[in-house]
């Protein structure tokens, strides 16, 4: 895998020094479990996009085409059209965020900026740091800095998620673009739609792979029995997911991988290298258990004081949404990671 190598400027925002003249709060959306419909006689022979635009308030037929087309919507656990007729007894599963309110109230929380310009941000996200607030988290998200330190962020989702194109975990560290307008944030959104964007992560997962390289094309949706967690599925339900990784060094009872993904699923890395029988290591949802297999017991110690998983968003690369130039950028490991692998080494 070919991996971009430019870097560009980094800067530290601090807190006494907003770049906000005067602060504004946004108003928000917590994030629920995902909304299932159930289409009645009524609804047989209507349009998919057409009945969910009449049932869901404040969101376009727009937003639900594109919700539709990006999988947010299924229909029986499958990924459907906008067209598609209904039938009697149709299960409409929809993963978007809705009410209740929640005030985002800008914070001053110091930002790692790699690269700025009038359109775009890219942000050196920390681990521990949530993207936006959700269900319980109503503070110290990247979102309520974002709103803190710039003047201007796109609107395309509404007062949503101010600027965020696309997230990270919050336990996954490193690059993250975010976009000023809303024209930057629309051509941003169609490269990752189609697949343009160069995504790169260094994972350490338990276990040693055998192979050298591999590619894994499961699909991924919310699992049966949790809802909570995502799980590789059978049977054409969830959304395709795409994963490219390659061994980078290997070690007593790990493996340093470096991973690409050519779709942007939720945990999608995580959930498909747990489903290879190598969860990421510190993985606390999808490699639970697995320290107790760790034989080296100062190994053990260490690992089991990462405190977060160990996944980084290393490389990113796209194209300018204005000028078209190619941008690439790189953010090196974190001190925590690196000293594990010190550890290990």
């Amino acid at each position: 895998m070919a991996a971009p190598r430019c870097r560009r400027r980094r800067s530290l925002i601090n807190q006494g020094r907003p770049r906000r003249a005067a602060p504004t709060c946004f108003i928000l959306s917590a994030e629920p479990q995902p909304q299932l419909l159930s289409a009645g006689v009524e609804a047989a022979g209507l349009r998919l996009d057409s009945f969910l635009a009449s049932h869901l308030k404040d969101i376009s037929r727009t937003r639900v085409q594109h919700a539709i087309q990006d999988g947010d919507i299924l229909v029986n656990q499958l990924v459907s059209k906008p067209s598609y007729r209904l039938r009697d007894g149709d299960q409409i599963e929809i993963d978007l965020p809705e009410p209740p309110p929640v005030e985002l109230i800008p914070e001053a929380i110091p930002l790692s900026i790699i690269y700025e310009d009038d359109d775009l941000i890219v942000v050196d996200k920390p681990a521990g740091m949530v993207v936006h607030p959700g269900a319980g988290i109503e503070s110290g998200t990247l979102a309520n800095a974002l709103v803190y330190h710039f003047n201007s962020l796109s609107k395309v989702a509404g007062s949503i998620r101010p600027g965020i194109v696309h997230r990270l975990d919050k336990d996954t560290s490193g690059l993250l673009a975010v976009a000023k307008n809303d024209l930057a944030h629309q051509r941003l959104s169609d490269q990752f739609r189609e697949r343009e964007v160069f995504k790169m992560y260094i994972a350490l997962v338990y276990g040693r792979v055998s192979e050298e390289r591999g590619e894994i094309e499961a699909r991924i949706g919310r699992g049966t029995h949790n809802r909570t967690r995502m799980a590789v599925l059978k049977g054409g339900a969830g959304r395709p997911a795409h994963t490219i990784y390659e061994v980078a060094q290997r070690y007593h009872d790990f493996t340093l991988l470096r991973v690409q993904i050519k779709t942007g699923r939720t945990h999608q890395i995580r959930v498909h290298l747990s489903h290879i029988g190598h969860p990421v290591v510190g993985d606390a949802s999808y490699g639970s258990g697995r320290n107790n297999s760790i034989g080296n017991v100062s190994i053990k110690r260490a690992v089991q004081s990462l405190g977060r998983q160990f996944l980084h968003s290393t490389e990113l690369a796209f194209n300018h949404p204005r000028s078209g130039n190619r941008l690439e950028f790189n953010s090196p490991l974190p001190t925590e990671l690196a000293a594990l692998l010190a550890h290990l080494s």
